[in-house]
């Protein structure tokens, strides 16, 4: 079953959340800001993703810019700052089977149906 991690207040995962209804296929929406990923769960994602651990931070946020912008962080360090703070997270994320997108931008979930 495909999955969503869905922020609702996000346009860009609004859209990725209308592309999976209009594709009339299941999927499980998980809105992760209420119930994030832990550590593994999040480790394996990025590897789905195929992408550093970096590269799925939300580097604009408050929270990045007053707490790890500047320091020299590990992946595990900035896997479990993403942990810690879920806001953090870009999104969407779809994934189906052992394949994940970023859906920014939205379109490229497409790829996944």
């Amino acid at each position: 079953m495909i999955k969503i991690y869905h922020n609702p207040r996000c346009s860009k995962s609004r859209q990725g959340l209308q592309i999976l209804e209009e594709s009339k296929v299941d999927f499980e929406i998980i809105k992760y800001l209420d119930t994030p990923p832990n550590f593994q769960e999040l480790a394996v994602i990025i590897d789905s993703l195929g992408i550093p651990p970096l590269a799925l931070v939300r580097k604009g946020e408050a929270i990045w810019k007053e707490q790890f912008k500047g320091k020299e962080l590990t992946d595990k360090q900035i896997i479990q700052a993403m942990c810690d703070f879920p806001k953090l997270i870009e999104r969407p994320i779809v994934i189906k089977n052992q394949k994940a997108v970023l859906g920014r931008p939205p379109e490229s979930i497409k790829s996944l149906l």
